[in-house]
This record gives C-alpha cells, structure tokens and sequence, in this order.
C-alpha cells in the first residue's frame, strides 16, 4: 500500500509553481502523479493515464509496439472482457480511448461525475491487468495492418511520415508511430509485457482529472489500483537530432503533397515560445502571410501551413503546401521569398495577432475537462509543473518583433533544409538549390 506515503503539494511549492487553488497535486510513494483541476460548474470529469513512453522510446525491434499495446489496453483484462470494457462505460454514457504520440501513450475516459471511480477502474484494470490473449492479438495486428494500409493510400499522412523520417534519418523519432506490416506483425503477449515493464513506471506516470472531480477520493483511489507499477525511472530514450534531407515519391497523382521543414526547439528552449507565434504568423490562419500571399494573392494552392513541433531535446519547423504540377516553378520561389523576408520583415500588428490567435486557442480549450486534463498532464511530464495560464500569457508577452526576427534569420539557415514530397513533383527543385537560395552551407555528402 502506498496511502501513508501519499504527498500532497505544500503551499509554498503551489506559490512557487502559481497554482490557482482549483488544482491539486499529490504524489504516491511509487513516484505516479495524481493531479486534479476542479471545475465547479460541470457535471461531468475528463480523466486519463497519461505515461512518458511512446513511439521514440522503441528500440529498432519494438517499432510499432507502443501503438499496438494501446491498442490492446482495451481488448481484454483479467476481470473484464473487451465487450465488458466496452459496455461498461457506454452504459452510463460515458466514453474511453487512448493515443500514442512520439514521447506519451494516453488513455482516458470521459463520464459523468458519479461514474469516475468506475472510469478509473476501467483505467486501471487495462493497465494493470491486460491479458494480451492470443486471439485479440491476432485480430488486433490485422486491424491496425489495415490502418497501416489505409495512411499509406493517402497522400497527406504518406508525406508526413517521410517528412519525419528525412527530418531525424535512422533514429526512433524518425520511425512512423504505427509501425510497419513486418514488425507489428512479430510482435507476441510477452514482447508487449515487456515493453509495458520496461516503461510503464510510478516516476514517468500521470493520472490527471479535470471537471467535476474530489481530488482526495481520487487520491485515494489511486493508491489501491496503480500501487503495482514500480518506483525506479525508466530509461531515458536515445537523444535525437535534426539531420535535414529530403525524401521524394514521383507519383501520378492530382495534386502534389510538398512539405519543406528546418530545425525546430525543444520544449525547454529559449525560443520555443517563439517558434509557435512564428508559425502561427507565418502560416496559422486565414490572415497569415503565406495564407494570404500563396492562396489569395495568387491563387497557388488550395492548403497551405506552416507548423512548428516540439519535442523534448528538438523540434521541426516546416510549412506544407499542395498544388498542381505546373504552379510548382511559382510555388516554390515564393515560400522561400516569404520565408526570407521573415527574418527582415515582422511588424508589430502581425506578432500581436498572432499572440491574439495563441492566447485565445489556448483560454477556448479551457473550457474543455478533457484538454484541460491532457494539458496538465503533458505540462508535469515535460516540465515537472503544471503551467499556469497567466505564465504562458507572461511567455508570449515577452516575445518582440526583433527576438522573432533573429529567431526567423537563424532558424531558417542555420539547419539543412528538409524536403518531403509525393505526387508530380518532376519540377520541384532540389535540395541543394532550395538551400542555396536561402543561403545554407549545405554538407558536402547532399550536393
């Protein structure tokens, strides 16, 4: 039993860490976090599992293991069957799922406030009790062969895989989330205990709740079902970098599916702040300059973006568009115009805009339990806290027209330019040209 060793956050630490009085943080003696985020008004609580463990934590053998353990979390446990599962929670109206990122594995639930002790034994029986029978695993391998099939026939998530892929070649971070027919086939009930044991730890494990939720009797709760997960940290996986390349698909297709990325910031850089409103300036909306100038002004594209991810030792910046063959030779010169002109030209009235679009995304899903509760939750992972608010609206203020300047002018030609496309591409220009003309030292070896 963990219940005498259970700690709660001290004052001092909540002021430290400008905690509003609705949420609470305790921590069990196997080192998983129990954080509640009280919201008076709701008749109903999101909660979740979430563990830092995903795809980027597979060894080159495990490729797709983390996917597919989420997805047999929910195929049978030793009290209840998948069925079970299934009906328990929908009888009340309630509803469960989970998802694998790069670096967390989450499963949730989301019900009304008098069903969550029956949400977190749910959550808790497949974490703990997963059978991994044969028959489910055979079943479940077919169906997620068949979304493996199914990404692969559309463009858009083709490109993207690629795109990672050349963006960190030959590391975990590079490897589509859902593995491969040939892996995700080999996997057995025995390989999937044994990732579960090798990540699934108290220390990297958060169970978060928000809405109408006790936090004492979650607390409580909390303690007689997830007492079974050991106490030492897991491994830390193996430290990714950017490497830049390109990956291209020369395919008969209506439209061709370019993405065009550079390195990123971590979660815990400086600029990662930055790099967020920069792409939200950038490509994040209607009013934005590549929206306004690529589709509107001339009429390039139909879909055009510019996306900035975090991860917690990199990141990616990159920008997709997908156009006819034949505007690609305008296309192009143009992305990389507005992509130069970023670290000359940032006005004032754009960065307010964009902090504008952040900070009301972010106060909208506050008004959501369920991204309340994934927010606080990926927020202790990362970060060891949860966020405030009030801090991440200080962060954004902070930010000027010249730090989004120099951020644009390093960002964008400190790093090899990475290249991923699929469909009539013939006259996409190449690698080397693309870095030439935006200035980058290109290695030798991708001349």
């Amino acid at each position: 039993m963990v219940s005498s060793n259970t700690e709660t956050v001290p004052a001092a630490a909540r002021k430290a860490a400008s905690l509003p009085r609705n949420i609470q943080i305790s921590n069990l003696s196997n080192g998983m976090t129990i954080v509640t985020d009280r919201m008076d008004h709701l008749e109903s609580a999101a909660l979740g599992v979430w563990v830092k463990a995903g795809a980027r934590d597979e060894l080159p053998t495990e490729h797709g293991i983390a996917h597919l353990l989420e997805h047999m979390a929910f195929k049978g446990t030793k009290n209840r069957t998948a069925r079970d599962i299934a009906t328990q929670i929908e009888n009340v109206g309630g509803d469960v799922n989970a998802a694998t990122s790069a670096e967390t594995t989450s499963f949730y639930a989301r019900v009304l406030k008098n069903d969550v002790p029956l949400a977190i034994d749910i959550l808790s029986d497949i974490l703990n009790h997963s059978t991994f029978e044969t028959a489910e695993l055979k079943r479940e391998q077919h169906v997620i062969l068949q979304e493996i099939g199914a990404a692969q026939d559309s463009p858009e998530d083709v490109v993207f895989d690629n795109f990672q892929s050349a963006c960190f070649s030959n590391q975990a971070l590079g490897r589509p989330i859902m593995g491969t027919p040939e892996t995700v086939s080999s996997f057995d009930a025995d390989n999937l205990r044994s990732y579960l044991s090798d990540h699934y730890h108290g220390p990297n494990m958060v169970l978060s709740a928000s809405g109408a939720v006790d936090h004492d009797a979650i607390v409580k709760m909390a303690e007689s079902r997830f007492s079974e997960f050991g106490s030492t940290l897991p491994r830390e996986p193996e430290a990714c970098c950017y490497t830049g390349g390109e990956i291209r698909q020369q395919k008969d297709l209506m439209e061709a599916q370019i993405v065009l990325g550079f390195e990123g910031r971590a979660y815990h850089a400086r600029d990662f702040y930055a790099s967020q409103v920069l792409a939200t300036l950038m490509g994040g909306g209607m009013s934005s300059r590549l929206f306004q100038e690529v589709r509107e002004k001339r009429g390039l594209c139909y879909s055009v973006y510019s996306f900035h991810w975090g991860f917690s030792d990199t990141g990616v910046f990159g920008i997709h568009a997908a156009t006819e063959d034949a505007d690609i030779p305008e296309l192009i010169p143009v992305l990389l115009e507005e992509i130069r002109k970023s670290g000359k030209q940032i006005e004032q009235e754009e960065l307010d805009r964009a902090r504008a679009q952040i900070g009301a995304g972010l106060m909208m899903s506050m008004e959501s339990p369920a991204s309340r509760s994934a927010q606080i939750a990926r927020q202790i992972l990362l970060f060891g806290r949860p966020i405030s608010n009030e801090e991440l609206m200080e962060r954004l203020s902070a930010l000027t027209v010249e730090r989004l300047r120099d951020l644009a002018d390093r960002l964008f030609t400190e790093s090899m330019p990475t290249i991923a496309a699929i469909g009539p591409i013939a006259k996409l220009p190449g690698l080397a040209d693309i870095a030439g003309q935006l200035g980058t030292r290109v290695p030798e070896a991708a001349q």
